[in-house]
């Protein structure tokens, strides 16, 4: 346990760092955007091409991994939906919070966390539960946050309420995630795998670079968004949320969600089916992470309620100090 938290201290003490940078005012408010702007569009690209890269075509199409995880990323969402959605919470809130339920925050903070703990071995695996959370769990759940009455539109606040189907916003999703650069970087890097392919050396150097700083900001710039939520939320420019809303969803999400992963790929192995032990291993650990930070945009730009959301991505990350390192101690060893 003790060489357990030697690994995953560091990367919760960065989140921290972040966290009071922004709290104390020493990294402005107005900062954040142009960070999160690096590590998605330039830092966290490059880690996932560099890892896509280095692993074997076989892993990246794991559809064994790929189909279980998606099956409980599907129960994840619709017990989260039907245990919240009653009282103010309506179908754009509940689908939000089913979406901070079901969706690790693999990208940011787990495939650099599980390569250091296990090995390079572990970031095929955790690529695979990167592309069925965005492509497939974000996009259902947007589309199942247009089934409310009205919302309104996100890219016109100020316009009187509209109607948006549930086909339409689907649709808008799969947009944002063709224009996301991660899937992007994921297949380049699992092109680059299947063909033996090189970048020239400047321009290798230069990915490795951004690569290396991928990490470090990621995890800085966590810290920083939930410290601004909690500022803004005490200013009075976000409403209070009850911690009925808030400690349900974030203990389903580091508790009952690796829980179910568990129990999926015992299932799966005890009925024959081929699935690599140490690859669902890995993904046990996907599950046992936090939620996705990034989860705290999309419910603003849709006009969810951000308070409750950034709410139990900070619970879920502070606890997860503890439950995701207990899931690591518990996990057979591969």
């Amino acid at each position: 346990m003790l060489a357990t938290l030697t690994v995953t201290f560091p990367f919760f003490a960065l989140v921290l760092c972040g966290y009071l940078a922004a709290r104390r005012g020493l990294l402005p408010l107005a900062a954040i955007p142009g960070m999160n702007t690096f590590v998605l569009f330039f830092a966290l690209p490059c880690m996932l091409y560099r890892f896509g890269a280095s692993t074997p075509i076989a892993q990246l199409l794991n559809p064994g991994v790929a189909l279980s995880y998606l099956f409980c990323a599907l129960v994840m969402v619709a017990l989260v939906v039907a245990l919240t959605r009653r009282g103010r919470i309506g179908w754009n809130d509940a689908a939000f919070g089913a979406l901070v339920g079901a969706f690790p925050n693999t990208g940011f903070m787990g495939v650099p966390l599980l390569v250091a703990l296990l090995g390079a071995q572990a970031a095929g695996p955790a690529i695979v539960t990167i592309l069925v959370d965005m492509v497939i769990t974000t996009s259902l759940c947007i589309a199942l946050s247009r089934l409310g009455p009205a919302a309104k539109d996100p890219a016109h606040p100020e316009m009187d309420v509209v109607q948006t189907s549930a086909a339409q916003a689907a649709k808008n999703a799969l947009k944002g995630v063709a224009t996301n650069p991660m899937p992007w970087a994921i297949l380049s890097g699992a092109v680059v795998s299947a063909f033996s392919l090189r970048l020239p050396a400047p321009v290798a150097t230069t990915v490795g670079l951004l690569a290396d700083s991928a990490s470090p900001v990621a995890l800085f710039t966590i810290g920083a968004v939930l410290a601004r939520s909690n500022l803004l939320a005490a200013s009075g420019h976000a409403p209070a949320v009850p911690w009925s809303e808030v400690l349900p969803v974030a203990a389903l999400k580091l508790l009952l969600h690796p829980l179910l992963v568990a129990a999926v790929g015992w299932a799966v192995l005890a009925a024959g089916w081929p699935l690599d032990r140490f690859a669902w291993s890995v993904v046990v650990l996907v599950a046992a992470l936090p939620s996705a930070s990034n989860v705290s945009m999309l419910a603003e730009r849709f006009g969810a309620d951000n308070g409750r959301i950034a709410r139990i991505i900070l619970v879920s990350t502070a606890v997860a100090f503890f439950t995701f390192s207990g899931a690591v101690a518990w996990l057979p060893k591969p």
